[in-house]
């Protein structure tokens, strides 16, 4: 479907988001009855009144960050300086407190934590730009990858992502005033999109991540042939035999990744794993997996800048083999399932709260 225009998506969707925010504030107790109730008549533990619980609450998020970005609006001078770095940091430190938020309620009602391991931002290259790229695996997987990047590393991110994320009025004002770049659907990774990617990349400084998803969207069997088959179609065979080896991920898309090494030959690079994710593709997964009790692990390696290739082909053989090994990575540490904790400290405590030395795991 396609993406309706600007105007329509800030004078309908928006206000049409708020609405109907304050429309669910009014009646909560009554949709909290009603999820009560239903609940006895559905499997597993309080299901129905968690996954009302978390829409409202995602609905009231939405159109709290709106109300906020129109504040922001207003104060710029109705937009006349909302891209002047005062404004831009204003922007990330209000993204870094909506994701706080956001995950926070996550690990409360759902009862996840996610631990770091590896060769985190902060110990692998303080003080350097980075590029980040990561697996993609679900809709939740990009929310705390930058939750990470903003609120425990103290980063600016510049994101790559699917055009289709704007439908989320809030996501959609807020990442267009961010440095950002949308890729709709299907679009292949062109020389005019590479030319983007590189223009988004260029100038990085000390606390910035360009943010990069190689695959181009979440794994799929189906996706994972048709890929392979658009690879062996232009007589890409090597990449289609190395990309018929991966389980658990896509063929990754090099052009993008290198057109932002070039952009930023300066920055380091640092690959990101995650399990925990991988199976909440659409709502009905999200009800399937629901109470999901679970620790999500979130595994980070590092390459400084002096060991990136430089030569395209050499490019694609290393992202192919870091691909190779993220994949190997995930099949050795699926998500374990826990027993519901009475632990209310244990479950309030964040990844960088607790004492953990990387692991090669």
């Amino acid at each position: 479907m396609p993406l309706p225009p600007v105007w329509v998506r800030r004078l309908i969707f928006a206000p049409a988001v708020v609405l109907l925010a304050v429309g669910l504030l009014t009646t909560l107790p009554v949709w909290l009855l009603l999820a009560l109730a239903a609940s006895p008549l559905v499997p597993g533990h309080l299901r129905v009144p968690r996954l009302v619980f978390l829409a409202i609450v995602y609905v009231v998020w939405d159109a709290a960050a709106l109300v906020a970005l129109v504040v922001l609006w207003v104060v710029s001078g109705f937009g006349w300086k909302i891209r002047n770095p005062r404004f831009q940091r204003a922007h990330y430190v209000l993204t870094g407190k909506l994701l706080g938020v956001l995950f926070w309620v996550a690990r409360w009602s759902l009862h996840l934590t996610v631990d770091v391991v590896g060769t985190d931002p902060d110990t692998a290259m303080p003080g350097r730009p980075e590029i980040v790229v990561s697996r993609h695996a679900g809709p939740g997987d990009s929310f705390i990858l930058i939750h990470g990047l903003v609120n425990w590393f103290d980063r600016e991110p510049r994101i790559v992502l699917k055009a289709t994320l704007q439908w989320d009025p809030a996501i959609d004002v807020l990442l267009n005033r961010l440095p950002s770049r949308f890729i709709s659907p299907g679009r292949s990774i062109s020389k005019n999109l590479e030319q983007e990617v590189g223009e988004l990349a260029d100038g990085l400084d000390d606390n910035d991540a360009f943010v990069i998803f190689p695959e181009g969207g979440n794994f799929t069997p189906r996706r994972r042939i048709k890929a392979i088959a658009w690879l062996r179609a232009r007589g890409l065979s090597d990449m289609a035999e190395r990309a018929e080896n991966l389980r658990n991920l896509l063929p990754p898309k090099p052009g993008g990744l290198s057109a932002a090494i070039d952009a930023a030959p300066d920055a380091g690079v640092i690959f990101v794993a995650h399990t925990g994710l991988d199976r909440l593709m659409t709502v009905a997964d999200v009800w399937r997996e629901l109470p999901m009790d679970k620790q999500l692990v979130m595994r980070f390696w590092s390459v400084p800048p002096e060991e990136v290739p430089a030569g395209e082909e050499e490019r694609v053989v290393w992202l192919y083999d870091w691909w190779a090994r993220i994949d190997s990575w995930i099949e050795e540490h699926r998500p374990t399932v826990r027993p519901l904790s009475t632990d209310w400290t244990a479950r309030r405590r964040g990844p960088r709260e607790k004492a953990q030395e990387p692991s090669e795991l």
